[in-house]
């Protein structure tokens, strides 16, 4: 038996008895977190080593439940870990990630490739009809047994050493890719020094990049960051074309030169990736990665993409015509360029919609869409949201609200980290402190929402900030909800391209006119937004569209193109990137919206490589699913709310999510749903 280190000491091991089990934040200091990560490691390698040590045969409770109730010291240590890196970091935390990245690829690796822990678990799948085991053991089992299989598990011991050197190695890459996107962003700063810097940006712009200023130091000054919130809005905004050009130049080179040059990272982890494939005996990446969704195959993921991307690009060709005569009726023969786009599409919008994005804002209040979140979720499940100011948390910006269920009982935490800071990689996304599972007893969620929006007094959202704060809290309500006895198939844990379904369908009711009315309310006055201004809001959803679904459908293009390429060893990631954007006929004033040299969903880790298209896939499900409540007449129907909460948020990974979706709608999901929903066909 491995003699563990003393846990005196250090915050992270050993009991945490703060209230409701969160982590003890104020007295972690990232040098807590090595001897905590070198501590919990050796203890799971013990208790792993007992399950393998196991004279007895193997049974479903000395290996399944044993391998479930193993490691629980050394995941809500790196929980706390991988939350605080990439929501709130500092070159001590890098460091630590840098330095563990290997370390822990080199253990997981020896978990999931050890031999004889792989004999155990395929002599129970070979007599699991006799084991009498459940419905969710079954399936739990199954999991198992894809996961070392994927992992290598059954191949030879030369092939294992191998994967487990390739998978050390991507672990240090993906990490130095993040971190230097992140060096990028929090070091950009586009000053604006007087009013002509200033010139078309409405004052809720300009009092949010006058706070960010204030926060780096530049009291009295504006500055504009490479958070999507800011750059985006003044691109929207600035009537400065030279400005517009210097800020999108910038967001779009990130990852792309100097220390922080992402191009070999890529160039090595796409070699590696596609070696890793041939050795667990696939054609490519994409394969192997496919393998093990809903799509099944590369070539269903691009019929869909395909699909999609035909029409998408006849809008967006027909929208950057409309734009180039408004620029021409503004005196410039300047083709439209891509820093152009958002600026001309903001004065079409306010032309064509009398829609414009500092009359729809002030009723946007970050604060209200946060009560209109937990207001649906009450509607649809009953949930309850109580604020907890007395619970410690990472960063002063963070808010706790306790949960509660129908009856009462509690169910989780959940935080809530919504402006965007320096210490903070951009975009959103939830994770989890703490999954849900109730294998020696219940297991309550800790969920986190981390977003990057601008402050400002008060805190103003944009329409597409509300649906990122919906499709965030719909990923926080499949953890909150999960109802599962085993940690394996809890909650999120479900196959990519069906976890944005949960997701993306919560987005819908952020748009339906009962939510609007009573929560869009004037910051100012308190006032609702008006009718008309409602209708017209709404009547403009489908607006844009064919630039916004060109800019993501070429992202999942490229994704895949890089995962299927045949010679993955010799990718000159630039020349990979203009080759596929010219074959796919890529409109020359739209850039991706994620470069791969900043594309940290597909190469900060595994998480979406191959797999960006797994947003549109569970569109199809979003779209149709959503036709269930409007159907029932009613967008809070209980019984179609009891279906989905039954079947998707609380079931977890406990069934196949094709048959998931089923028990949920009655019937597959018509992919005619996503092409009326973007607008792109007739209803």
């Amino acid at each position: 038996m491995v003699e563990l280190a003393p846990v005196d000491a250090n915050p992270l091991l050993g009991d945490w008895e703060g209230p409701l089990d969160l982590p003890p934040f104020a007295a972690i200091q990232p040098a807590h977190f090595r001897p905590a990560f070198d501590h919990a490691l050796a203890q799971h390698r013990a208790e792993v080593e007992a399950i393998i040590a196991d004279a007895a045969e193997p049974t479903f409770a000395n290996t399944i439940d044993a391998l479930e109730r193993s490691g629980k010291e050394l995941a809500r240590i790196s929980a706390v870990f991988f939350n605080l890196s990439g929501a709130h970091t500092n070159e001590a935390i890098e460091a630590v990630e840098r330095d563990m990245a290997p370390v822990l690829s080199r253990h997981y690796s020896w978990m999931f490739l050890n031999e004889a822990l792989y004999r155990r678990i395929a002599e129970l799948n070979r007599i699991k009809d006799g084991l009498g085991l459940t419905a969710e053991q079954e399936r739990v089992l199954s999991r198992y047994l894809t996961v070392f299989k994927r992992a290598g598990g059954s191949l030879p011991q030369e092939a294992k050493d191998r994967l487990a050197a390739i998978s050390e190695r991507l672990a240090a890459l993906g990490t130095q890719f993040a971190q230097n996107v992140l060096a990028d962003e929090k070091n950009y700063m586009l000053v604006l020094e007087g009013e002509e810097d200033l010139a078309g940006l409405p004052d809720f712009l300009r009092d949010a990049a006058r706070a960010v200023a204030e926060e780096r130091g530049l009291a009295g000054r504006h500055v504009i960051t490479l958070a999507r919130s800011s750059i985006e809005s003044f691109l929207q905004f600035s009537s400065r074309r030279d400005l517009r050009e210097k800020a999108f130049k910038a967001w779009i080179a990130r990852g792309h030169e100097g220390d922080t040059d992402n191009r070999a990272i890529i160039a090595e982890t796409i070699a590696l990736r596609d070696e890793k494939a041939r050795l667990l005996g696939y054609k490519n990446f994409a394969q192997f990665r496919l393998d093990d969704t809903m799509a099944g195959t590369p070539e269903a993921a691009l019929r869909l993409l395909q699909d999609v991307w035909k029409s998408a690009r006849e809008m967006a060709l027909s929208e950057q015509q409309a734009l180039q005569a408004m620029a021409q009726e503004e005196g410039s023969n300047e083709p439209i360029a891509a820093w152009d786009w958002r600026y001309f599409t903001e004065k079409r919008r306010t032309r064509e919609f009398d829609l414009d994005e500092s009359t729809i804002k002030p009723f946007f209040q970050l604060e209200k869409m946060i009560e209109a979140a937990f207001y649906t979720a009450n509607r649809l499940f009953g949930l309850t949201f109580a604020s907890r100011e007395d619970l410690s948390v990472y960063h002063p910006d963070v808010r706790v609200w306790e949960v509660r269920d129908a009856e009462g009982r509690h169910r989780g935490l959940f935080l809530g980290d919504y402006f965007a800071r320096p210490s903070k990689r951009s975009g959103a996304w939830m994770s989890s402190y703490r999954t849900q599972e109730r294998l020696d007893g219940p297991v309550h969620p800790i969920i986190v929402n981390v977003m990057n929006f601008s402050k400002g007094k008060p805190a103003l959202l944009s329409f597409d900030d509300a649906h990122t704060l919906f499709h965030e809290f719909g990923h926080a309500l499949h953890g909150l909800l999960s109802d599962v006895t085993y940690p394996m198939i809890s909650g999120t844990a479900v196959s990519r391209d069906f976890v944005e379904f949960p997701s993306q369908l919560y987005e819908h009711w952020l748009e339906q006119p009962e939510i609007l009315s009573r929560f869009a309310v004037h910051h100012g006055t308190g006032e609702p937004m008006p009718a008309d201004l409602l209708k017209r809001l709404l009547a403009g959803r489908t607006f844009n569209q064919g630039f916004a679904t060109v800019e993501y459908t070429a992202c999942a293009l490229v994704d895949l193109d890089l995962h299927m390429a045949e010679r993955p060893e010799a990718i000159d990631i630039d020349a990979f990137e203009r080759a596929t954007l010219a074959r796919i006929g890529m409109p020359e004033a739209i850039v991706l919206r994620h470069r791969p040299t900043h594309f940290t969903h597909v190469f900060s880790g595994d998480g979406y490589s191959s797999a960006y298209y797994s947003y549109l896939w569970s569109e199809v499900l979003d779209a149709d699913g959503f036709r269930a409540f409007k159907e029932a007449g009613d967008i809070f129907d209980p019984a179609t709310a009891d279906r989905l909460l039954r079947f998707v948020y609380a079931a977890g990974n406990s069934r196949e999510p094709a048959e998931a979706y089923s028990r949920f709608r009655g019937r597959a999901p018509d992919p005619a749903a996503l092409l009326v929903k973007r607008g792109l066909a007739a209803a």
